[in-house]
């Protein structure tokens, strides 16, 4: 089964959908590559994918992340870790409860399952920070679903906003996904104006990364 196999919306919304449960988990199921455009990444909706899909770790997915540089204190803590580390286990406070977390998310980073790179505008023209909201799955047959909208994957029924997310599927929209598909892989590649793009471990290794006060990330 692949993406093209699945019945999807050309949008989903709060009001009607379940945008988990009748979207993101069906495309993260049936493919094998899923890039992702976010202002803000946090560790819950990064384990989550594995959480979310119980043989994720097992299955050939590869996730590429381009984020915004302010991240929650405690995320930027366990993520600094995890791509600042030279060799060695991470070690974190069992107290935390969240050993099997990190230690999964630990493994997706060192198969090569996970990748995060951080977008920061470097000119005058923008003047917040990077703040797109796009995703693209990939499956085996070369089938493409990408969507604009919704920051929130945490898969958190108690954590949910209001939101939606406009679909173009590779079959029924092809010049569309090509441009959404196009747009993050500049971004990915550095060649996006207005952006700089930097390797995660980069920019953990030269405090490029700031934290964000906890009360403006809404999606823990």
């Amino acid at each position: 089964m692949g993406l093209r196999d699945l019945i999807l919306k050309e949008e989903y919304r709060s009001d009607r959908d379940n945008l988990i449960e009748e979207f993101f988990l069906p495309c993260l199921d049936n493919c094998i590559e899923y890039d992702r455009a976010v202002e803000y990444v946090a560790l819950k909706s990064l384990t989550a994918y594995y959480f979310g899909l119980k043989s994720f770790i097992e299955n050939n997915v590869q996730i590429r992340i381009v984020t915004g540089h302010r991240l929650r204190t405690s995320d930027l803590n366990v993520l600094s870790k995890l791509y600042g580390k030279k060799n060695g286990k991470v070690n974190f406070p069992t107290k935390s409860g969240n050993d099997k977390k990190y230690g999964l998310l630990n493994k997706m980073i060192e198969d090569n399952k996970l990748k995060i790179k951080i977008a920061i505008p470097n000119s005058e023209e923008v003047y917040g920070s990077f703040d797109e909201k796009i995703g693209v799955f990939r499956d085996e047959n070369d089938d493409v679903v990408a969507f604009t909208g919704t920051s929130n994957e945490t898969f958190d029924p108690q954590n949910r906003n209001f939101e939606s997310i406009d679909v173009f599927t590779s079959w029924n929209d092809k010049s569309r996904v090509e441009i959404k598909a196009n747009d993050f892989e500049n971004l990915w590649q550095n060649k996006t104006k207005n952006i700089q793009v930097y390797d995660f471990e980069y920019a953990v290794n030269n405090n490029l990364l700031s934290y964000s006060a906890e009360w403006i990330l809404k999606i823990s």
